[in-house]
C-alpha cells in the first residue's frame, strides 16, 4: 500500500488496524505532507516498533534527484527524477515575483502524440501515483530550501488520463494539515479529454483548468493534436462552459503559436470567434523548438501582433514568458537526452 498517497482519514483508519492510537495518524500525516520525510528513521516521535514495521509493510516512494540544471539566464531549475521501477520524470521550478511555481510530471511519457511536444517521443510507459506527483514539490522544496506556492500540472502527461490519482494529488496538496497550497494555486493542463472535464467540474475544486486549444478549427487541430479526433471543438467547448457553470472558475486557453500555420490574422478571427464572449483567458506560447519537429516558431514581432488582434476582440491574453530556454526548458526534452 501506498502510504504517501494515503487521506488522514485513510491513515486513522490504518494505525487503527496495526493497533495504533489514532493520533499516530495525524503524526505520520504531518510527517509525510509537512515535513516531507524521506524515510520512517526521520519520524522520531514514532515508537521505533512502529517505524520498523511500518518500513516493512508500508514502504514510502520518494524521488531520486537524477540530474538538476539550472538556467544561467532566470535560475529557472529543471529536474530529472528517478522512480522506485527505474522510469524517470522531468520536474521544473520557476521563480517569479509572486512566488514559486512547480511545473510536474502527472504520467511516465505520454500518449497523446501532439506533434509541438517532445513528451510523447518515448510513448507512454504508466501513469504516476499521487504519491510521486506529491514527491515531485516535496523534494523541489527540500532541495531548493524554497517554499513553492503554486504548483502546474502541465510537464509530462495527460493529466485527466490519470484521474483517481490527480485527484487524490490535488486534495492531499491543499490540505491545511499537509502542505496547504490553495486549490486556486493549482492549474491543471488538458489537451481536452472531454467526459474527464465534465467530471471534474463536478468535483466543485477550486483549481485553475487550462485547455490546449492550439488552434480554432478542427481541420487545423486535428494536424497537431491527435486527440481532436476523438473530441471536437464543440465537444470541448460546451465541456468548459460547464466547468464554469459548476465552478465558476475562469478557464485558460493554451494557445501555442506555431510560424505559417496557426498565426495568421484569419486564426485571429477563428479565435476570437471560437472562444466569443466566454470569461476565459489566453495563453499564448511561441512554440518550443524540438528537434524532433520541424514546427517554427513566430518571430516576437509577430506574436505580439496575433496578441493585439486578440485584444481588439475583447479576449483577455498573456503572452507566455519563456523559462529556462538554456537548459532543455521545453517538456520532455531533458528526458529524451537523458534516455539516449
Amino acid at each position: 500500500m501506498d502510504i504517501r498517497s494515503m487521506t488522514a482519514d485513510e491513515l486513522k483508519k490504518l494505525t487503527e488496524e496495526i493497533g495504533e492510537k489514532p493520533y499516530r495518524a495525524g503524526q505520520l500525516f504531518t510527517w509525510l505532507h509537512k515535513k516531507h520525510a524521506a524515510s520512517y528513521g526521520e519520524m522520531t516521535d514514532l515508537s521505533k516498533k512502529l517505524r520498523q514495521k511500518l518500513e516493512e509493510e508500508y514502504p514510502l516512494v520518494t524521488l531520486q534527484p537524477v540530474k538538476r540544471l539550472i538556467s544561467k539566464q532566470d535560475g529557472t531549475e529543471k529536474y530529472l527524477f528517478g522512480l522506485a521501477d527505474g522510469n524517470v520524470i522531468e520536474s521544473v521550478l520557476m521563480r517569479y515575483h509572486h512566488g514559486n511555481s512547480v511545473c510536474i510530471s502527472s504520467q511516465v511519457g505520454c500518449a497523446m502524440n501532439c506533434a509541438f511536444c517532445a513528451s510523447a517521443r518515448n510513448r507512454l510507459i504508466r501513469s504516476l501515483t499521487a504519491s510521486e506527483m506529491l514527491e515531485q514539490v516535496y523534494r523541489i522544496e527540500e532541495i531548493s530550501r524554497e517554499r513553492v506556492s503554486n504548483v502546474v500540472v502541465m510537464g509530462m502527461g495527460e493529466p485527466l488520463l490519470n484521474y483517481d490519482a490527480l485527484l487524490r494529488f490535488i486534495r492531499l496538496l491543499s490540505d491545511s494539515e499537509g502542505l496547504c497550497i490553495s486549490q486556486r494555486n493549482i492549474t491543471v493542463s488538458t489537451c481536452g479529454i472531454v467526459p474527464a472535464i465534465f467530471r471534474l467540474a463536478d468535483e466543485k475544486l477550486q483549481i485553475t483548468l487550462a485547455v490546449s486549444l492550439h488552434a480554432a478549427s478542427d481541420a487545423k487541430r486535428k494536424k497537431i493534436m491527435p486527440v481532436a479526433e476523438t473530441y471536437s471543438l464543440e465537444q470541448v467547448m460546451e465541456a468548459v462552459r460547464y466547468y464554469f457553470r459548476e465552478t465558476g472558475r475562469r478557464i485558460s486557453f493554451e494557445y501555442a503559436l506555431i510560424e505559417n500555420f496557426n498565426s495568421s490574422a484569419e486564426d485571429v478571427k477563428e479565435l476570437a470567434g471560437l472562444i466569443g464572449n466566454f470569461p476565459a483567458h489566453v495563453n499564448l506560447i511561441p512554440v518550443n523548438t524540438v528537434k524532433e519537429s520541424q514546427l517554427a516558431r513566430p518571430e516576437r514581432r509577430r506574436v505580439e501582433d496575433f496578441a493585439k488582434k486578440l485584444e481588439k476582440h475583447g479576449i483577455n491574453v498573456t503572452i507566455r514568458k519563456e523559462m529556462g530556454s538554456d537548459i532543455n526548458g521545453a517538456c520532455g526534452q531533458l528526458r529524451n537526452s537523458y534516455m539516449k
